[in-house]
């Protein structure tokens, strides 16, 4: 199974989300659970509409978090 590291920042609605590694990837909902159910989905039909047209599918880059002050 392939992860890929997304992004979600709150709304004034909600959430959003995107897949940096998949531009145009994004999603929305009204909680946290709610964007990572649809991002799923999200990414499943943006790398299946990739291998429909025939794009390279790129690997998931690595996450690191870095903590400050």
């Amino acid at each position: 199974m392939t992860k890929y590291p997304i992004f979600i920042a709150s709304t004034r609605t909600g959430y959003s989300a995107h897949v940096p590694d998949l531009p145009g990837c994004i999603a929305t909902g009204r909680t946290v659970a709610e964007v990572r159910k649809r991002m799923t989905k999200a990414i499943e039909m943006h790398l299946a509409a990739m291998r429909e047209d025939g794009e390279h599918i790129p690997e998931p880059s690595r996450l690191e978090l870095v903590e400050v002050a």
